[in-house]
């Protein structure tokens, strides 16, 4: 299908949905509020009453930090919601720049309202429709929010001492541990150490969406054979079926590429059956040992 119909396409969905659900409207659900202000009620109802972080917010709701703050200055004004210094913080107790944005009483009332018109929102689009037609609405509904979440996703060259990082290996080491006969201990298998992951000797691509690391993907460099090694791949399970393991697997033969290498490698376990599918789909060959990497049971190459 050629990328104008694709287009149109999207467009045409787009304005059908903001049409139906009432986000053209300046009063959403009725409420005699813009769409924004509702939305940023809804997620801090679902926060609790904690409330959440401004900036955690900002990256949940890809939103301008300005439009944000405006947002949630109208919200105060109503008396609907409190923003407050946390502290303990980057850059100690009180740091002004660390702000929770909380409900109040009146604003805890109002997301419950709001909570009650869109279930009624949600009826009025399925009430017209038989009961076929209900369901394969709500599936292809699902199918799009996936669809949509792969769309937000981002990946990017990650310096391996980073946060971000560290919770991608850590849970990649956590679920080699369960999943491997044996256990996983990193200290047995071939290293992929920092240094080892950092320009020029090697790299780490970090998954994100909304700002939290979600996947992660390595290179070992060696620039004088034309070889990569590729380790460390991992997706976490919640974002597993997007398609993210063949897309980050596709920017890891990129950067390969960028980076002169011709032949790329890598070793598996037996127990991941989802990755040996993977790699024999994007075209690598099973080849012989050529490590001797403790938990390998499969050795695999691909010409770039």
């Amino acid at each position: 299908m050629q990328q104008e119909t694709l287009v149109a396409g999207v467009r045409r969905f787009n304005r059908t949905v903001t049409q139906r659900v009432g986000a053209l409207n300046d009063a959403y659900l009725a409420r005699g509020r813009p769409l924004g202000q509702a939305r940023v009620l809804w997620e801090l109802g679902e926060a609790g009453p904690a409330g959440a972080e401004v900036r955690a917010l900002r990256s949940a709701l890809d939103l301008d930090s300005g439009y944000l703050s405006r947002l949630l200055r109208a919200l105060e004004a109503d008396g609907l919601v409190d923003v407050v210094e946390a502290g303990g913080a980057v850059g100690g107790p009180g740091d002004g720049r660390v702000r929770t944005a909380r409900l109040t009483a009146a604003g805890r009332t109002e997301h419950a309202q709001l909570d009650r018109a869109s279930d009624e929102l949600a009826q009025e689009i399925l009430e017209p429709l038989n009961a076929k037609q209900r369901e394969r609405l709500v599936a292809a509904m699902a199918d799009v929010e996936r669809l949509l979440t792969a769309s937000q996703v981002e990946v990017a060259v990650t310096d391996p001492r980073l946060p971000a990082a560290r919770h991608c290996l850590a849970r990649y080491f956590a679920e080699l541990a369960e999943r491997f006969d044996d256990g996983f201990d990193p200290a047995r298998g071939i290293s992929a150490s920092d240094s080892e992951l950092t320009l020029p000797a090697g790299l780490l691509l970090v998954v994100t969406l909304h700002g939290t690391p979600v996947g992660c993907g390595a290179l070992k460099l060696d620039l004088d054979s034309g070889v990569a090694h590729l380790k460390r791949m991992w997706v976490d399970r919640s974002m597993r079926g997007l398609g993210l393991g063949r897309r980050l697997l596709a920017e890891l033969e990129a950067q390969a590429v960028a980076h002169k290498v011709r032949t790329l490698r890598l070793d598996t376990n037996r127990a991941l059956a989802e990755a040996l599918a993977l790699y024999r789909a994007a075209g690598f060959s099973e080849v012989e040992a050529f490590n001797d990497e403790a938990y390998a049971h499969h050795w695999f190459e691909k010409v770039l």
